[in-house]
C-alpha cells in the first residue's frame, strides 16, 4: 500500500477532520522537537477541555502515590458523584506514544466514560520517555495498581472489580502492567482494553511500512517514539516485553482483553497479532477492526460514524465485564 492509496481509503468523514488538523512538515506529532510538540499537545487538549462544558457529576482529585524512591506518581481519580460504592476501577494510561502527554488530557473523554460505565477512573500521570526509559512508564502503572487495590476500601473501590485500560503509547504499557502483575504474582486485573495500542519496537510488520506520510501517527514517528523509549535497544534481539509487550513468549494467564485497530494505523498488524497470539494462549478477546481508520481517530473526528462505532463497542465491554465481575 503506498501513501496514496492510503490517503484513498481513509474514511470520508476521517479524511475531512484530518486536513483541519494544523500539520507541521513532519505532521502532528514532530519528535525531532520534543519540547515544543509536548507544549503543542498540551496546548490543544487544553483549548478542546476549555470547549466542552464542566460535568459536576463527576468529582476530580489527585492522589500521590509514593515511589520506592520516594518521588510521587500523581495518579488522578475520576468518580460520579452520585454513584453509590464501592465502584468498580478503570486503571487509565493516557496516549502520546510514550513521550508525549499527561493524564489530565484525558478528562473530558474519561469523565463521560464515568458517568456512561458507572465506575472510578484512575488516570496515571506515569515517567515518560526519553527521560525515563522503558520499563519505567510500566513499573508506576504497577505500583498504581497496587496501591489502589491495597486502599480500595477507603476510596470506595470494589478490589475485585479492578482492571487496567489505555490508548496509543497508553495501551501499550497497560499491556506491560499487565505482564508485569501475572509474573509478579499479584491479583490479576478483571480485564485489559487496550485502543489501538503500541506494543512493538521492531517496526517489521506490513502496516509498520505501509503507513507513512499520512500526517498522523506513522512508521517515521514511531522509529523516533521507539528510539526515544528504548534508545540503542530499539529493534534488538533481547528487549523485555516489559518494555515492547509483542516480545512476550507467553501470554497465558492474562486477563480476557479488548483490542480496537484501525485498518490504516501503523500499528494494525501488530495488534491484530497480539490479540491473535492472546487467544491461542487460551485468554477471552474481543477484537474490533475499523475500516477506513487511521491512528487515534476517535479523537480527531470524535462525531464521524466510524468512531461513533468504536465508542459503542469499547463502553458496552467495559460495562459488560464489570457487571460480570460482580461478586
Amino acid at each position: 500500500m503506498n501513501t496514496k492509496n492510503t490517503h484513498e481509503r481513509i474514511d470520508p468523514e476521517l479524511a475531512d477532520a484530518l486536513k483541519a488538523v494544523p500539520m507541521t512538515e513532519a505532521g502532528v506529532f514532530d519528535l525531532s522537537d520534543l519540547a515544543g510538540t509536548r507544549a503543542g499537545v498540551r496546548a490543544f487538549a487544553e483549548e478542546i477541555a476549555a470547549r466542552i462544558p464542566d460535568e459536576p457529576s463527576v468529582s476530580v482529585e489527585e492522589i500521590a502515590v509514593v515511589r520506592p524512591d520516594g518521588s510521587t506518581l500523581p495518579v488522578r481519580l475520576l468518580r460520579p458523584t452520585e454513584a453509590a460504592g464501592p465502584l468498580p476501577l478503570l486503571l487509565w494510561f493516557h496516549g502520546g506514544g510514550q513521550v508525549l502527554g499527561y493524564a489530565a488530557q484525558d478528562d473530558p473523554t474519561l469523565k463521560h466514560l464515568v458517568l456512561e460505565v458507572g465506575c472510578i477512573v484512575a488516570s496515571v500521570d506515569y515517567r515518560l520517555a526519553p527521560e525515563a526509559p522503558a520499563p519505567a512508564a510500566a513499573e508506576d502503572g504497577l505500583l498504581a495498581y497496587r496501591r489502589l487495590r491495597g486502599q480500595a476500601a477507603a476510596l470506595g473501590i470494589d478490589e475485585d472489580r479492578v482492571a487496567l485500560a489505555g490508548q496509543s503509547g497508553g495501551g501499550g504499557i497497560a499491556a506491560a502492567t499487565a505482564l508485569m502483575i501475572r509474573d509478579q504474582g499479584d491479583p490479576a486485573p478483571l480485564f485489559q482494553a487496550l485502543s489501538y495500542p503500541m506494543l512493538d519496537d521492531r517496526n517489521t510488520t506490513a502496516s509498520s511500512h505501509e503507513v507513512t506520510g499520512i500526517g498522523i501517527w506513522d512508521r517515521a514517528t514511531n522509529l523516533l517514539a521507539w528510539n526515544l523509549i528504548l534508545g540503542d535497544r530499539a529493534g534488538a534481539d533481547e528487549v523485555p516485553p516489559y518494555c515492547a509487550p509483542a516480545r512476550a513468549t507467553d501470554l497465558t494467564g492474562l486477563p480476557p482483553t479488548f483490542i480496537a485497530a484501525g485498518e490504516l494505523d501503523v500499528f494494525r498488524d501488530e495488534d491484530l497479532s497480539y490479540a491473535t497470539r492472546l487467544q491461542a494462549a487460551g485468554v477471552p478477546v474481543e477484537l474490533h477492526l475499523y475500516p477506513g481508520a487511521y491512528h487515534a481517530w476517535d479523537l480527531f473526528a470524535p462525531e464521524a460514524a466510524v468512531s461513533a462505532a468504536y465508542v459503542h463497542a469499547w463502553y458496552g465491554y467495559l460495562r459488560r465485564r464489570f457487571s460480570a465481575g460482580r461478586p
